[in-house]
């Protein structure tokens, strides 16, 4: 009896209508980013983005149930890129201070939302209950990385509150919507603040080494 030859699966591949589809979402998206970078919050609506878009508000409908969906996942594109940003940061990085990690985390923070508008549109002005519930989870996500590293290097006492981070997460956050509604890249005085803000908080829980190398 011969041997069977062994079945080469073909690989699969998407199906033009699946394709298009997945094209014209990722479209959709886009114009919604420009829109929001360009005019604002008040101004991206569903209309408005299937105009700029050149697609029927009806199609945009069927991608997207409400402009709130929009906001929703161009704001976790956004949360996906910055916390791949953040622990990028904060594992090449080695701050010997606390002060230091506190400005490293502020410096990745305030560089990505000038370079990217729509984000802030959507982080300061655009505060949904879906959009603050993302915000909340981002920011408790984290405050727990920045809490093991600031405990991993003794800049702080082994025993932290994962609490405190969050509170300076919330802080941080508060100072920021200020900032940004200031101005659109962000008043520098106010970030500046506001890294003195969570800077000292920070600094009361500070390691006895750390005190000593202050």
């Amino acid at each position: 009896m011969r041997d069977r030859e062994p079945v080469v699966q073909a690989r699969t591949r998407p199906a033009p209508a699946q394709r298009r589809s997945t094209e014209r979402r990722q479209m959709i998206l886009s114009t919604a980013e420009k829109l929001l970078g360009e005019q604002g919050y008040e101004a991206s609506t569903i209309r408005a983005i299937g105009a700029r878009a050149h697609i029927p508000v009806a199609s945009v409908y069927h991608y997207f149930s409400d402009r709130h969906q929009v906001d929703a996942e161009l704001l976790q594109r956004d949360m996906r890129e910055l916390d791949f940003l953040v622990s990028a940061v904060l594992a090449e990085s080695d701050p010997p201070t606390l002060p230091d990690t506190v400005n490293a985390v502020f410096d990745l923070m305030l560089d990505y939302f000038r370079r990217h508008p729509s984000g802030i549109e959507l982080w300061v002005k655009g505060r949904t209950a879906t959009i603050s519930k993302l915000v909340r989870a981002f920011d408790a996500t984290q405050a727990g990385k920045v809490r093991d590293l600031l405990v991993g290097r003794g800049l702080v006492r082994a025993d932290l509150p994962l609490l405190v981070l969050q509170l300076a997460f919330e802080a941080a956050d508060q100072l920021f919507h200020v900032a940004f509604r200031n101005s659109p890249d962000g008043d520098d005085t106010t970030i500046d603040e506001a890294r003195r803000v969570v800077t000292a908080y920070l600094e009361t829980y500070a390691s006895r080494a750390a005190h000593r190398h202050g």
